[in-house]
């Protein structure tokens, strides 16, 4: 079974591909204009260029501002080609990207761990300018140099920047927070998923304060494209093992990249090597493999021969082959099908993928998102991207039901996460900043700050940092349950978890501020929940909107209707009023009643529920009444059946019981009866509160049972 969660088109209006006069994509032309900031965070998808961004970035710091090196630090190897020499000036700017063979230590051959250190410390004493290097390579060498101000003059540059953390015991964060505090270096942060799946914070807040920080949303990405046009994610329900369930979901036509499960999670049915002929097998049979590249080639049941990239198989005599190969692989017949695990995630660049099959859970949200950042490259032929997670069932009867359904409850609040990312970017401005009769972009929120002041501090943290702040409530480990169960109240999420999340991150911030704040995330969540801003244009003609003004047209002017006399009101014809959402934006309207003249905005409406609010008319009450994760449990109602849907209510509701052993054990021989006189289980909505009670009882027994199974008890 197949539940489709998401499916987001896009405008394709070419914007995020085109290049300006000095060669730059959108994305590397705002990164470009905070280029004089000493340290900068760049948080941009994957395929926005980012790479490239970077070298702009460090040549303007060694030619234009008096840096003397710059250090490039990726995550792997493989990554390090993506800063291979680079010809800029051909497309018009004024240098071009050049890295000496012996200062690219990615792909410097016959170098171990001890060579690379020692190869970085010598470009440190020397004249050369540039260096590529792995994030292990810079700690080592870091130790190995033992004094932070050796980096003055020098630009650092981190890609992956989410493999750093705040934590004491992350060597890396540690390292940044020693280069910002003792010495003169500029940081250069880049990553596309600006959040842990360990919740642990990638800076300290002291830190994080001092960077400008550049955000290119997905949604701004992918709605530049030339090509894709949409985007799906879904997941699709098996029981038993995945490889009789792969048939269902791979379609060899498409150019795929399978991500098996961890040998070691419950998801692996087989070994990796195993897994891998298996997949073969579903596909076709194996017509051979080249031994210059390790490609092999299979023959589908249809008779079309394909080429498959075997990644799992980790030999030192294999894999560099298949690397190689995969690097060189520029036309779409190249290649076919890639089988990973572990790999083919960040970094990886293969334009012609339009499905990425991915098995058991990934509870890690930097995960996901690398893992759908390799479909998402826009390239001719390729109209459509898929993320398909391919997952095991929870089965109800299962005594161990509460470890599936764990998964479960994790894999869809991932998936609410992810519509939160890839939805329409929400733009907040104050009233105070927008200009008389100033036509505002879609998606834009004014915030009204003529009684009330709004700090800028708030509107940059809404602008810049929204998505991380979302990011922490969906993860939050204590509500996650809550987020699939019916009974979670708004209130518990806008008014407790969502301050909570907030005053921690920015501590600075008082009172007055955390709630604005904590307010414009609601909007941001309330608007997306509802599918984005949507077009006057766009609403249905039978859609019932909140508050919607009517107009008539007197002269080339739009008059507010209600702003007539009385008289002329009454003998408007209702054939001659145009509603709110018709009127063009720019058009000119008038008020009758002040004489005042103003320019119509780009008319946008919110969905709440079954009506519409124009966006500009969202208030706090309409905002904190909404739970922006009620459709976690419509998902799961429409999708599953009552014994299941009732699993995962008792999952959720066990971890709200308050109840001893000793208590359950008592109430044991009273359920057993109770079952035998009524033929029923007890209802936890008995209004009997002895029913209750047992109903209780019985799934925290449940539950402790299900605990003792899944550690290898009975």
């Amino acid at each position: 079974m197949t539940i489709p969660l998401l499916n987001v088109e896009y405008a394709q209006t070419g914007a995020s591909t085109a290049q300006n006069l000095m060669g730059m994509r959108e994305m590397q032309a705002r990164a470009f204009a905070k280029r004089q900031a000493q340290y900068l965070l760049l948080k941009a998808p994957p395929a926005s260029g980012k790479s490239r961004a970077l070298m702009f970035l460090a040549l303007d710091k060694l030619r234009h501002q008096g840096l003397k090196k710059a250090v490039i630090a990726v995550p792997e190897m493989s990554i390090g080609g993506s800063f291979a020499d680079t010809g800029l000036s051909r497309f018009g700017f004024f240098a071009d990207w050049r890295v000496k063979p012996e200062n690219n230590l990615c792909v410097s051959d016959g170098l171990d761990d001890k060579g690379k250190v020692a190869a970085f410390c010598r470009f440190m004493r020397g004249g050369d300018e540039m260096l590529v290097c792995t994030h292990a390579t810079l700690r080592f060498a870091f130790d190995a140099i033992g004094d932070a101000a050796a980096f003055d003059g020098t630009l650092v540059a981190v890609d992956e920047f989410h493999h750093v953390s705040a934590d004491e015991n992350n060597r890396l964060g540690g390292l940044m927070d020693t280069l910002m505090k003792k010495s003169s270096a500029h940081i250069v942060a880049m990553t596309g998923s600006y959040f842990r799946g360990d919740a642990v914070p990638i800076l300290t807040e002291e830190d994080e304060a001092k960077f400008e920080k550049v955000t290119y949303t997905y949604y701004e990405q992918l709605n530049g494209y030339q090509y894709l046009k949409s985007l799906g994610l879904g997941y699709h329900f098996y029981q038993g093992r995945y490889l009789d369930a792969l048939g269902e979901v791979l379609d060899p036509a498409k150019k795929t990249i399978i991500h098996i499960p961890n040998v070691n999670s419950g998801e692996a049915a087989v070994d990796k090597y195993s897994a891998v002929g298996h997949i073969i097998d579903i596909l076709g049979e194996e017509a051979g493999r080249d031994e210059a590249t390790g490609i092999i080639t299979v023959k589908t049941h249809a008779g079309r021969l394909l080429k498959v990239a075997d990644l799992v198989d980790d030999h030192p005599l294999v894999r560099p082959k298949v690397q190689a190969y995969l690097r060189g692989a520029k036309r779409r017949e190249d290649m076919d099908i890639i089988i990973a695990l572990g790999m083919a995630k960040e970094g990886f660049d293969w334009p012609f993928c339009e499905h990425v099959l991915t098995i058991g859970y990934r509870s890690s949200m930097t995960e996901v998102v690398q893992i759908i950042g390799r479909a998402t490259r826009d390239c001719e032929g390729k109209s459509h991207a898929q993320f398909t997670n391919l997952i095991a069932q929870p089965e109800a009867a299962d005594e161990d039901v509460k470890v599936s359904v764990n998964n479960l409850l994790k894999a869809i609040t991932l998936s609410l996460l992810m519509e939160q990312v890839l939805a329409p970017n929400i733009t907040f401005r104050r009233r105070s900043d927008v200009g008389k009769n100033e036509i505002l972009p879609a998606g834009t929120v004014v915030v009204d700050d003529t009684q009330v002041p709004v700090s800028a501090k708030v509107v940059e943290i809404l602008n810049s940092d929204s998505t991380e702040i979302i990011a922490a409530l969906t993860q939050n480990t204590q509500a996650q349950r809550g987020y699939v169960s019916d009974e979670m109240p708004s209130e518990t999420v806008n008014e407790v978890l969502l301050p909570k999340i907030v005053a921690h991150r920015y501590p600075d911030l008082d009172a007055d501020e955390c709630g604005q704040l904590s307010d414009g995330i609601l909007t941001i969540m309330t608007v997306n929940t509802g599918g984005g801003p949507v077009d006057g244009k766009d609403v249905p003609g039978t859609a019932q909107i909140d508050g919607e003004r009517s107009f008539v047209q007197q002269g080339g002017l739009f008059v507010d209707v209600d702003t007539l006399p009385d008289s002329e009101r009454t003998a408007v014809l209702p054939e001659n009023i145009i509603r709110e959402r018709d009127v063009p934006a720019g058009a000119e309207i008038l008020n009758r009643q002040t004489g005042e003249k103003s320019l119509a905005a780009n008319t946008q409406f919110v969905r709440l529920g079954e009506k519409f609010v124009n966006i500009e008319k969202l208030n706090v009450d309409l905002i904190r009444a909404v739970n922006p994760f009620a459709q976690a449990y419509e998902i799961l109602s429409k999708n599953v059946d009552s014994a299941l849907l009732k699993a995962v209510q008792d999952c959720v509701d066990a971890g709200r019981i308050q109840m001893s052993e000793d208590e359950a054990g008592m109430l044991w021989p009273r359920i057993k009866a109770f079952v035998q006189n009524h033929g029923r289980e007890p209802s936890k909505n008995a209004v009997d509160v002895v029913e209750k009670r047992m109903a209780e009882a019985l799934i925290y027994i449940r539950s402790k049972k299900a605990q003792a199974m899944s550690r290898g008890g009975v």
